[in-house]
């Protein structure tokens, strides 16, 4: 049984490498698209997500100095995919979000994935199915995360 297991772990290894290289591809392509590089479209997704974040939050996501955050906002802005203003309570703060057109652009190149994934993932899964499928993937990303933060601690030795 403890063989099965392992070969059962193993085969889902090789797919979630899968699932995580169709992702990596589908995201070079709607950056490629947005005329932006992975790490800005990953900033665009982080605002989208948050509704608006500060500069300070989106250099702690990414993983990035300030000086880096500064200049990918910079060329974002230029091209109306986010916009900065004063923090409405501090504002020795700044808060970035996402430009009504940069909302728009990213919506278009994302929203036949979600379409086609609510119609052929509902006809073949369960609700049932579905949640179980959350569960796995709310755990995958814990993982993830924990060895993402693993990995940027390495950068300071």
């Amino acid at each position: 049984m403890a063989n099965e297991k392992e070969q059962v772990l193993a085969e889902l290894g090789k797919v979630i490498q899968g699932y995580q290289a169709a992702v990596d591809d589908s995201d070079r392509e709607s950056a490629r698209l947005l005329g932006v590089n992975e790490t800005d479209l990953r900033c665009l997704e982080l605002l989208i997500d948050a509704e608006e974040l500060s500069p300070r939050e989106l250099s702690e996501r990414l993983g990035l100095t300030t000086g880096s955050v500064t200049a990918m906002l910079d060329r974002l802005e230029k091209l109306d995919l986010l916009t900065r203003a004063p923090h409405p309570v501090d504002r020795r703060k700044s808060v970035v979000k996402v430009t009504p057109e940069g909302s728009r652009r990213c919506y278009e190149l994302i929203a036949p994935l979600i379409e086609d994934g609510a119609r052929e993932l509902g006809a073949k899964y369960s609700a049932e199915e579905l949640e179980l499928v959350m569960d796995f993937l709310r755990a995958t990303t814990a993982l993830q995360t924990r060895h993402t933060e693993r990995l940027r601690a390495l950068r300071g030795q």
